[in-house]
């Protein structure tokens, strides 16, 4: 239990909460771009890709994909632990603290979806 009885603790942990959402925003963002790139690439050059580079785009792209879903929901996990630590006074009175847990939450959960979307949708 942490005995520093300061609000500002509880909002530090916040902060990296929704700094790691962002984090797993970045590395969702990134892994479509990729997933995506082999297609631009083919278009830009009007000559069909091959196979294998559809692939290897399509796995490393699913592979960015579930890694933001997953920091999403392990920042949850060590927001929550922190949480356990904190005082009652920690916490400002009738603060809600379970918004930022629920939108990270929310980015897992659609990450997961999209990584489903894709590949059940993959041609």
């Amino acid at each position: 239990m942490s005995d520093l009885n300061d609000p500002r603790v509880f909002f530090a942990a916040e902060r990296t909460l929704l700094a790691w959402n962002r984090t797993g925003l970045t590395l969702m963002a990134f892994g479509f771009v990729i997933e995506r790139f082999d297609l631009f690439v083919s278009m830009l050059a009007k000559v069909p890709g091959t196979p294998l580079g559809h692939a290897v785009s399509f796995t490393i792209g699913l592979a960015f994909i579930v890694l933001g879903a997953s920091v999403s929901g392990l920042a949850i996990l060590q927001y929550r632990k922190v949480l356990r630590t904190l005082n009652a006074s920690e916490i400002p009175l009738g603060y809600w603290v379970n918004q930022g847990v629920l939108t990270n939450l929310a980015v897992a959960l659609l990450g997961f979806a999209l990584t489903v979307y894709l590949f059940t949708g993959r041609s």
